[in-house]
């Protein structure tokens, strides 16, 4: 059953087509991958579908009482409630429905009701009535949900009576997105759900979508959550969607083998093209009237051929190249590393070490002291004891989740001329390469987007030419083109790769040791994610 549709959508945001006479139908029960290139309309067709804006052409078709949840990549939170009662206002049903019951109970403890027997009477059916529609909203366990919930996307008991103002901004989208999941609408909309989860966040939701009764309609660069939860994968590319059957991973090969048969078509029309038209010419040559027909003749059947579209083959991404020389065989030695705040240990006696071209994931609950860990070794942080020995020929360079590397008042081309003197000419060339425009180049650092602050400090990386990478949280921020062309330059790589990182997919593709950071301990694990998580299962 269609419960969603969409016909001949068009959306224009400052003057710019966004989406182009989009059409789209959506079923019951469909569990659906939403991608695309960032800026192609993901979140700008979800706040249509959830009627938060209107499109300036085509309808929109929703079954009568369809309830639509919305996670937006920034959610609508009261700072002053705390995350438990931010979390149960999810539900106004819910929270209406309780406040009566409040309220006819208090009114069957009134003397002057419970003298009265025809209004004691009434006040118990009301009561009975009203419990029975809090029953089948979900009222009776609907505060223990809410509560196992929170803790599932990674709350503490002492978390819930924080209030939402303290929370960070990773914080408030998880209180977002437990609202919408504890709402179970019949079609949920979640934008970036699993941003700022930890790895067993990231199962939670993955568990949960997987067992959803309604329809979820997901927009995520996790392509390995795209893998285990889509049944389908919507493509939103040049203002239309493709609906593509199967897994990410299925959807990227189909693609593929797509683009590739259509790219043949096209090579192959163009030679027959190219065989019709010096085949008119002669015939228009000879200038005997019968010739000359025959070539009008063709000439009228060329130009009602269908043409096949000429693929872009050099898609629009950033153009990543690493290089190093090479450097010491022990690249990075830890002994007996602590690291404490005051009498809270975060984590104590790590012992680790690092082999010159390995890739390293390090893994580990949000909290557990990972970046922690990072900053120590880069020198930023001094530990409590232990000691970090890093190989006399090693060069270090890092990649900052929070971009503490990119200097926010500097212009976008001064940064890069910070790491490497340029001529202003060459440094446009390069910013190219990272998607940067001339009209770009001279903005200040601070007014980019996450994605953009990403790929500048990819920029810097390039230009260090370190044999040592330290990464913590590199595809956050990035769409799937760019963690792709990342991937496939780290594969290339000669140093060294030392990794935080919660992208499932990035760690299958890139490592091959896991070190496990939980409750101030290491544990290490031999191969990629899928091994670390086959071992923690007791190898099956």
């Amino acid at each position: 059953m269609i419960i969603l549709n969409l016909s001949d959508i068009t959306k224009y945001y400052g003057g710019q087509l966004v989406l182009d006479g989009l059409s789209w139908s959506v079923k019951k029960g469909e569990k659906i991958g939403l991608v695309g290139p960032n800026g192609a309309g993901k979140s700008t067709l979800f706040r249509l579908i959830a009627g938060v804006d209107e499109p300036d052409d085509g309808t929109i078709y929703r079954y009568p009482g369809l309830s639509i949840g919305y996670l937006a990549q920034t959610p609508r939170l009261d700072p002053d409630k705390t995350v438990l009662a931010e979390a149960l206002s999810a539900s106004a049903e819910v929270a209406a429905l309780e406040a009566e019951l409040h309220r006819l109970e208090e009114r069957m403890g009134d003397a002057r009701v419970y003298a009265d027997p025809r209004k004691l009477q009434r006040t118990i059916e009301m009561h009975e009535e009203t419990m029975e529609a809090f029953e089948a909203a979900g009222g009776l366990n609907y505060r223990s949900r809410v509560e196992s919930t929170l803790r599932g996307l990674g709350f503490s008991e002492e978390d819930f009576d924080e209030p939402v103002r303290s929370l960070s901004g990773g914080e408030k989208k998880l209180v977002g997105l437990a609202k919408v999941l504890v709402q179970r609408p019949d079609l949920m909309l979640l934008d970036e759900p699993d941003n700022h989860l930890d790895l067993e966040g990231k199962r939670f939701l993955e568990e949960l979508i997987a067992d959803y009764p309604g329809t979820v309609v997901i927009i995520s660069h996790d392509r390995y959550l795209l893998d285990v939860v889509a049944e389908s994968i919507a493509d939103l590319e040049d203002g239309d969607i493709t609906v593509w059957p199967g897994n990410y991973s299925e959807y990227a090969y189909a693609k593929e083998m797509a683009l590739a048969q259509q790219q043949h078509r096209y090579e192959a029309q163009q030679k027959e093209i190219r065989r019709l038209e010096q085949s008119i010419a002669r015939l228009m040559s000879r200038g005997y009237e019968k010739f000359v027909r025959r070539g009008k003749s063709m000439q009228k059947r060329l130009e009602k051929m269908e043409k096949e579209e000429k693929l872009d083959l050099e898609p629009r991404t950033m153009r990543l190249r690493l290089t190093s020389e090479r450097g010491s065989d022990k690249v990075l030695e830890v002994n007996e590393l602590t690291k404490a705040f005051g009498d809270d240990v975060l984590f104590e006696d790590l012992d680790i070490l690092i082999w010159s071209g390995e890739r390293v994931g390090l893994v580990g609950p949000n909290g557990a002291g990972k970046s922690v860990l990072f900053r120590i070794l880069l020198g930023k942080e001094k530990p409590t004891w232990g000691e970090v020995k890093v190989g006399p020929s090693v060069t270090t360079a890092q990649y900052a989740q929070e971009h503490e590397t990119l200097q926010m008042d500097r212009e976008i081309v001064d940064e890069v001329r910070s790491v490497e003197p340029m001529y202003l000419g060459q440094a446009y060339g390069f910013l190219e390469r990272f998607l940067f425009d001339k009209r770009m180049a001279h903005k200040p650092v601070r007014e980019l987007s996450g994605g953009e602050k990403s790929r500048l400090q990819m920029a810097k990386l390039m230009l260090e030419e370190a044999n040592f990478l330290l990464l913590d949280e590199p595809t956050n921020n990035l769409d799937i083109p760019s963690c792709e062309v990342l991937e496939d330059t780290l594969e290339d790589y000669a140093g060294t790769v030392f990794v935080v990182s919660h992208d499932r997919y990035f760690l299958d593709r890139i490592v091959d040791r896991i070190i496990e950071l939980e409750d101030g301990r290491v544990t290490e694990y031999l191969g990629n994610y899928t091994d670390y998580v086959r071992a923690k299962n007791g190898g099956e």
